[in-house]
């Protein structure tokens, strides 16, 4: 099974990020995944994500956004994590703004890998507890060692 600590590394994490739109964090984000990626073109990554939030938003409520897409040209999925200075409108399902955004792109044929991982960022993200832990975390190294608990121990998640 594939973890979320499997697709995501301390450089695709950024903490107080500064985004005045949805389009903006999109883009930062988008840029943020493919960095340290030789096969992700920033631009790419964007249209993916924008063409997945056409279908509906990928915020998911309490200031939580899971923007995914698929590229033919990936081998392995990839993430990151943005957590945003002032939270912005996005559409999400409760209509507050988002401040935590998650991106996760991953192979155009990994249908499986694709839902597993979007069940443990829905479960994480759904913890109360942990979205405190990641809005009291000081650094992108903090924010990294929460997101990556799922792999070492998969209770962090729901505890």
């Amino acid at each position: 099974m594939i973890h979320i600590a499997d697709t995501i590394s301390p450089e695709r994490i950024v903490s107080n990020a500064q985004a005045t739109s949805k389009k903006c964090a999109l883009e930062r984000l988008s840029s943020l995944v493919a960095s340290n990626e030789d096969k992700l073109v920033a631009t790419e990554v964007f249209d993916s994500l924008v063409a997945r939030e056409r279908l509906g938003s990928t915020g998911i409520g309490h200031g939580v956004a899971i923007p995914h897409g698929r590229l033919g040209k990936l081998d392995h999925a990839v993430s990151a994590f943005m957590r945003l200075e002032k939270g912005v409108d996005f559409d999400a399902i409760d209509n507050e703004p988002v401040a935590y955004m998650f991106a996760l792109l991953v192979p155009k044929d990994s249908n499986d890998d694709h839902l597993q991982l979007l069940a443990q960022l829905a479960k994480m993200f759904s913890n109360p507890a942990m979205r405190e832990r990641l809005r009291l975390a000081s650094s992108s190294e903090e924010l990294y060692e929460l997101l990556s608990q799922t792999k070492k121990d998969d209770s962090a998640v729901i505890e």
